[in-house]
Formats: structure tokens, C-alpha cells, sequence
């Protein structure tokens, strides 16, 4: 089995670092979800009560996975693999991996979107199925998502051994790295069911929606209406995760499909980013602001405008990729380099970079936008904690490493060509500074 390109000779402090993550990030979670829930956002209260109760104190906080939390979950992942398998969807090829395979995706990713969103909202119109429930039983669900995520893992750690789905697979020799990079870089059961599209897209990305929804309906439950903050919230989830499912085919070519595996870090954001994004919502279903018409108004349309700006980058270089830059940016043929590499089996392949437009601004412009999304959908929360913007802050952490590892791999990639193109768009994320 070929050896994996990443991180195959790491140095020690990666090792303890990765080791820190699947150790830490369980409890973490754990313990933010109660701060939200529970202590009224205030972590000064949790460590209070940490403090006086010890290592007692953090297991009696600590949810057992139910039954109804399993059911929730399994009913879920089910019905959104039901629908990425069988809902008809335009055929999509991704870009050739480094070993010169092009996988192939059925795109019904907004259709699945849609489908998710109506039947939802429908079971609980008709009394069917109240999402309340998925509140009251939030610490069970991400207990149990956590048991499940490790489980989930080391079989997706198996099969990398035992049964990878193409050439673009391999071993580092250390079974840390395999496990927490991952093994396969298209994982798929069958031919038709890719796995990291399930975790990424049909279960992380849509599950955003859901839980955005089902704070609202917990807090019109509690009160008797929607506050304008919680409105607010919602409007710019549902808004940016439309964007997600109408780009989705886009999404594809990105870095979390193209260049990672499919192992614990993929996987653990994919499932529990939607934890660290939707503290603010969890505080409002019990704390909810009004913020008067002016200031909901404002928050909205500063952020819709930052969603309009992520897409219309991500619009632009897939305009751009798709008509082999043979488009106008900004009213004006695109200015380029082309650049050329070789794949891992000797081939050599040719690639455009796009220089103008926001990727003229800087390489990863449509970072800002997207951290500028995330700060307006959790203002509606103010300040009065400042534990609502954890997922701010961890998404620009998240986006500053992610692109100076595309940068990492687009140097070896690409050699002499990224530096011309370094030159010519000098900045990594916010032009002029960084």
C-alpha cells in the first residue's frame, strides 16, 4: 500500500498535538454545550461548579446517550443518506486527484436541501414529530454523536486498510496520523455513495439548518414568539446554507474534498462544527433579545451582503474554471497564470490560477466574508457572554491554518508558477495586512 503524503516523518509536538484533540475535544464540547444550555452562557458559573464539584461535578454533567438521542440521530443519517442516493441529481466530475483518478458525484444537493427543510417543518405542523424533542435531548445527541464519531472513524480506519475505494489511498505507518488525517481521500461504499459527502454535506452542512430551525420552534414553544435576534439568526443560516447546497457541485472542488482524507479531523468538524456555530442560538432559545427594527434590519443585510460576497468569490474562479477562463471578472477578461504539475503516477497536467476579481485581492479573500458571516449571525446574541462567538473565533483559526496548508500544497504542487503568482497577489487573506 502506498505510503500517505501527509505528515509521513512529523515531529513529535504533532503527535501530542493530535493526541490533545481526540483526547480534549470531547469533554470540551460537552462542556460547552452544558455552559450554553445550563449555566445561562456564563463559563465563570461552569467553573464555579467545576471548582466545588471536582471530577464528580463533570461527570454528572456529562449526558448518557439515550435511546431517543440514538433514534434521533440514526433517523436522520438514514433519511439523509436516503435521499443522497436515490434523488435525482445532475452528473459532476471533480478535479483529478493526485493520482489521476476524476470522481464522479450525483449533484442533488439542493434538492435533498429542500426535501430536508419541507418534511421537517411539516412533521411538526401536522404534529407528527415535535423538534422540540432534538432540544431537550441536545447533550444526549452530541454524547452520542461523540461515541459514534470515534466509532465512526476507526471503521473508516479499517476499511482505509482493508478496502480502500481507489488509488488514492495509503498508510503514514503511524496509526495516530492515519487515524486523525485519515487514510482515503474519496472513501465510498459502493460505487455510488461517497463518505465524505454524507459527513461534509447531507449530515454536517444540513444538519445547520435543522438545529437552526429547532431553536426556533424551542423558543416560540417557551414564549409564545420568535424574538427578532433569533429571527435574525435563522434567516442567515438558512440564507448561507441555501448558498452551501447551490454551490454544492463547487464545494466539491475545495480543499475538505479535494486534498484531506476522510479521518478524525474532517470528520469531527464536519459533525461538530455545527455545535461550536450554534452557541449563540442555544443562549437565545432561553435568553432571548430584542433588538428593535433598525438594528435586526442592519444585522441582517450586513450579513446577507457577506454571504453574497463568499458566493460571488466562489461564482467567480468556478465561472472562471469552468469556461477555461475564457469569462469576464468584474467586467473584464480574467488575468491568469498558467501553471503546470505533475501527478503522482508521472502524468503532467496544466492549471489555470485565476489573478483578478476578489482572487486578485488576496489567495483566500473568500475567507473574509466567510469569518464576517459567522460574526453577524451571533451578534443578535450582543455581548453579554462572550462564549456565543467560540465559533467565530474558531472558524478564523480553523481558515488561517487551512490556507497556509493550501499554500504549503500549492508550493509543492505548482513550484516556480506559485511564486509567480505569489507575486502577483502578494497577500494570503485580507489584503494589505495578512
Amino acid at each position: 500500500m502506498a505510503e500517505s503524503p501527509k505528515m509521513v516523518h512529523a515531529p513529535i509536538v504533532t503527535y501530542v498535538s493530535m493526541l490533545a484533540l481526540l483526547t480534549l475535544c470531547p469533554p470540551f464540547v460537552i462542556l460547552l454545550w452544558y455552559t450554553m444550555v445550563h449555566a445561562d452562557g456564563s463559563v465563570v458559573q461552569t467553573w464555579n461548579y467545576l471548582n466545588q464539584q471536582g471530577l464528580q461535578g463533570f461527570k454528572d454533567l456529562w449526558p448518557t446517550p439515550t435511546v431517543i438521542a440514538c433514534k434521533i440521530i440514526a433517523s436522520f443519517a438514514a433519511f439523509e443518506a436516503f435521499l443522497q442516493l436515490f434523488l435525482p441529481g445532475k452528473r459532476v466530475e471533480g478535479p483529478i486527484s493526485p493520482m489521476g483518478n476524476r470522481p464522479v458525484y450525483k449533484a442533488n444537493g439542493m434538492a435533498a436541501y429542500a426535501v430536508t427543510l419541507v418534511t421537517y417543518i411539516s412533521l411538526w405542523w401536522f404534529g407528527v414529530f415535535n423538534p422540540a424533542i432534538v432540544y431537550d435531548h441536545l447533550g444526549e445527541i452530541f454524547s452520542a454523536l461523540i461515541f459514534g464519531s470515534f466509532v465512526f472513524c476507526i471503521l473508516l480506519y479499517i476499511k482505509g486498510h482493508l478496502a480502500p475505494s481507489s488509488a488514492d489511498s495509503g498508510s503514514s505507518g503511524n496509526a495516530i496520523i492515519d487515524f486523525y488525517w485519515g487514510m482515503e481521500l474519496y472513501p465510498r461504499i459502493g460505487k455510488n455513495f461517497d463518505i465524505k459527502v454524507f459527513t461534509n454535506c447531507r449530515f454536517g452542512m444540513m444538519s445547520w439548518a435543522v438545529l437552526a430551525v429547532t431553536y426556533c420552534i424551542k423558543q416560540y414553544e417557551e414564549n409564545g414568539r420568535v424574538a427578532d435576534s433569533m429571527l435574525v439568526n435563522t434567516i442567515l443560516m438558512l440564507v448561507y446554507v441555501t448558498k452551501f447546497f447551490w454551490w454544492e457541485a463547487g464545494y466539491w472542488n475545495t480543499m475538505d474534498i479535494a486534498h484531506d482524507r476522510a479521518g478524525f479531523y474532517i470528520c469531527w468538524d464536519a459533525w461538530f462544527g455545527s455545535i461550536y456555530l450554534h452557541f449563540s442560538w442555544m443562549y437565545l432559545v432561553n435568553h432571548p433579545v430584542e433588538l428593535g427594527t433598525p438594528l435586526a434590519l442592519f444585522i441582517l443585510a450586513a450579513g446577507l451582503l457577506c454571504i453574497y460576497i463568499n458566493y460571488d468569490c466562489d461564482r467567480q474562479r468556478q465561472e472562471f474554471r469552468r469556461t477555461n477562463g475564457k469569462c469576464l471578472i468584474w467586467g473584464k477578461a480574467p488575468s491568469k497564470i498558467v501553471a503546470s504539475y505533475k501527478t503522482d503516477n508521472g502524468e503532467t497536467k496544466a492549471s489555470l490560477l485565476l489573478t483578478s476579481g476578489w482572487w486578485g485581492l488576496a489567495r483566500h479573500f473568500h475567507y473574509v466574508p466567510e469569518i464576517l458571516s459567522s460574526f453577524f449571525w451571533t451578534v443578535p446574541a450582543l455581548f453579554v457572554h462572550g462564549l456565543p462567538y467560540f465559533y467565530v473565533v474558531y472558524l478564523t483559526i480553523l481558515l488561517v491554518d487551512r490556507a497556509k496548508r493550501d499554500d504549503d500544497r500549492c508550493r509543492s504542487k505548482y513550484g516556480k508558477y506559485w511564486k509567480l503568482y505569489c507575486d502577483k497577489v502578494p497577500y494570503r487573506i485580507v489584503p494589505g495586512i495578512y
